[in-house]
């Protein structure tokens, strides 16, 4: 009789784990997802059961996820399991419908038009404070804003917290950010719109200003879903704490591995603190991975293992597959041409081309595959941006070099000095911006066109002008517009999230691209570098069968190599592989709390990356450099004191109010405290430690 039973027939397709969710009615709830556990699987049956027992009424259940795409897919799902009532919404629609209805009866006035985009009115804004701005520094521009508005900061704020966050627009100081944000602020709302954020400030606010409103929402839902939780934002945590009015009647679901969005505002505290906010929850794990071969899961799991990204260990549930490969190679075109034809050969073997992608960190790192996947008449996709040849500042770019070239002013020049002025005039510069964003992207693109004339010029020698390689780029562009029904995907791993291939070739993955130069920079965000590698993580885990990661010593064909493999690669690379300064004798510098390799000479220093929590006594340490500082100024000459890492650098006096060193040996053993410095100051460092404070 149990079998006839419809909930248990609903319930018996579930591993036991997923099981436990759909059982699990009442809220709270925490369900901690690995990638390719089957959570969607899990949250819609647990849903269907709620419905089916009849405790959930279909219509007060809804369910909020971040792309139209998952939410599309929750609703068909819902539908097939018997509950197609249940509203599937993203944050920001669910919102606007709530707006649209409410906002004429609270207000009594026709809701602000809502804007497609910031562009505009931002370069309005610009213009009345008098500061120039292109398109790629306007969508930066564009995006900080989004941040901070998400974020709950105020123009009022940006500034401050911007600097202690390490964030930025390239071109543009705290402060001129701010009043942009302010001006921005006053044109949409002389002009009566609003922006996607505001959809949700505007809710948020309704809610919390007018209680009729507020219950009338809480009697409409009861019971609360909420899908890839590690990337809610303050504000989406807060429109959803007015939503709940103080109920706990919610499942969440997401996997802090994957937390990839953190510098667009997602915060995946929300998610690791959950059960310290709702007393009671049930916290589920879903760690069978139905997506991946044995070895590709566990080269995942072995990436994140002992880092402060790590979260649930996957256990693969495929037969065993193909060992991961990792390749270096000589120089992108090299590294280029081998996934290409490893593709071919793939593809030969029955893989379809649509079931496989190269996976990159940033968009202009796809021209170089476009190439080689061209000459070898392979046909591809560019996911989430156009092709190469198709970006407007590659188009304009062509259309500036071949009026330089009709135009004569090359003439008599050495042509790629010609090539390098006129991108120049389109902003190109030697160096990259420091931050990330359009702008940064914007000068790859350039960057790259740079890099082919170099390599024509090599190619052609004296034959080269300005005019034949415009003819080749325009080649080129012709031969990449081939139809691409079943293709190659090219795609970053931002875009890849959420998909998955038979054969996936992450690309690329050299320290200065994984992670980014400016992850790694003096007064980048904390926790960037480790974004940057659960941001390989989401590539790796996109693979089903086959996976292969590669590298680049050099940039272009006859450069120096010059670069190494990831330092994220050193835990899974054979002895043969690894990066230079963690072969031979050379001891790679690691931390002793996660055994990670340490990235900045402080961390060196202090033996611990600077993630983990401060270890040693703080009262001791302020002492220290109250100390520190007098002794700096009495060692001063002319009146000048001595810089203050002269005497000890913030990181030795750390650890030695970590360590507490009583004699003068074991002062000695502290790094960064030498003979020199026990002569001069080991007395006095002595006497403060022992003090009582």
């Amino acid at each position: 009789m149990a079998a006839a039973d419809p909930i248990e027939r609903l319930l018996s397709a579930l591993d036991p784990e997923q099981r436990q969710v759909a059982e699990t009615l009442r809220g709270p709830v925490r369900v901690l997802a690995g990638a390719g556990t089957g959570k969607t699987r899990a949250i819609t049956h647990r849903i269907a059961h709620g419905v089916h027992s009849g405790l959930y009424a279909p219509t007060e259940v809804l369910a909020v996820t971040f792309t139209t795409r998952a939410a599309g897919e929750l609703r068909q799902r819902l539908r097939q399991l018997g509950a197609p009532g249940v509203q599937a919404r993203t944050f920001h629609s669910a919102a606007l419908r709530q707006l649209r209805y409410f906002w004429p009866h609270a207000y009594g006035t026709e809701l602000p038009e809502l804007t497609e985009s910031k562009l505009g009115m931002l370069a309005a804004a610009c213009r009345t404070l008098g500061v120039r701005s292109e398109q790629a520094q306007l969508r930066d521009l564009a995006s900080e804003v989004e941040w901070a508005k998400v974020s709950n900061v105020r123009p009022e704020s940006y500034a401050g917290i911007a600097e202690a966050r390490g964030r930025g627009v390239d071109g543009l100081t705290p402060i001129d950010v701010a009043r942009a944000f302010a001006a921005y602020e006053d044109v949409k709302r002389e002009q009566g719109r609003m922006d996607m954020e505001d959809v949700l400030l505007l809710t948020a606010g309704l809610l919390d200003a007018d209680e009729r409103v507020a219950a009338q929402v809480r009697r409409q839902y009861k019971w609360f879903v909420v899908d890839e939780f590690q990337d809610v934002s303050p504000l989406q945590s807060a429109l959803l704490d007015l939503w709940l009015g103080g109920r706990d009647e919610l499942c969440v679901v997401g996997d802090p591995a994957q937390t990839i969005y953190s510098f667009a505002g997602a915060d995946a505290t929300y998610l690791r603190d959950f059960p310290k906010r709702y007393e009671g929850t049930t916290s589920i794990e879903l760690v069978r991975n139905y997506r991946s071969t044995p070895q590709v899961v566990e080269q995942a799991n072995k990436l994140l293992a002992g880092t402060p990204s790590a979260g649930v260990e996957l256990r693969s549930q495929q037969p065993a597959g193909s060992a991961v490969r990792y390749a270096g190679e000589p120089d992108e075109v090299a590294e280029a041409r081998s996934v290409a034809d490893r593709i071919a050969r793939l593809h030969r073997a029955g893989t379809p081309y649509g079931e496989m992608a190269v996976l990159f960190r940033i968009n202009a790192q796809s021209e170089t595959f476009e190439d080689a996947l061209t000459d070898r008449g392979i046909p591809y996709v560019v996911r989430g941006a156009a092709r190469f040849f198709e970006r407007r500042e590659v188009r304009e770019a062509v259309t500036r070099l071949r009026g330089a070239a009709r135009s004569g002013e090359a003439d008599g020049l050495p042509w790629v000095k010609v090539v390098r002025d006129v991108l120049g005039g389109m902003g190109w510069t030697s160096e990259p911006p420091t931050a990330r964003g359009q702008a940064r992207d914007r000068w790859e693109s350039l960057q790259a066109l740079v890099d082919q004339a170099e390599d024509f010029a090599t190619e052609r020698g004296v034959e080269g002008s300005v005019s034949t390689f415009v003819e080749d780029l325009d080649r080129r562009a012709a031969e990449q517009h081939a139809p691409t029904a079943d293709g190659v995907t090219l795609a970053t791993f931002h875009a890849a999230k959420g998909l998955e291939w038979d054969a996936v070739f992450c690309c690329g993955v050299q320290d200065g691209t994984v992670p980014i130069t400016y992850a790694s920079q003096e007064g980048a965000p904390a926790g960037a570098v480790e974004e940057e590698r659960r941001l390989l993580y989401v590539g790796m885990t996109r693979a089903r069968k086959e996976l292969m990661v590669s590298w680049a010593a050099a940039r272009n064909p006859g450069q120096a190599p010059r670069r190494q493999a990831s330092r994220f690669l050193v835990p899974l690379l054979p002895a043969s592989q690894q990066p230079q300064a963690a072969r031979g004798r050379t001891k790679v510098a690691r931390c002793r709390d996660c055994l990670q390799p340490l990235a900045t000479a402080a961390e060196k220093k202090r033996g611990r990356c600077a993630h983990h929590p401060t270890r040693y006594d703080e009262e001791l340490f302020d002492r220290l450099k109250a100390w520190r500082l007098e002794t700096a100024r009495e060692a001063g000459e002319d009146g000048k004191p001595l810089p203050a890492y002269v005497v000890f650098t913030d990181a030795t006096l750390e650890l030695i109010a970590e360590q507490k060193p009583t004699t003068i040996t074991a002062l000695g053993k502290v790094n960064g405290v030498g003979p020199n410095k026990i002569e001069k100051y080991g007395t006095d460092v002595l006497r403060l430690v022992s003090e009582k404070p």
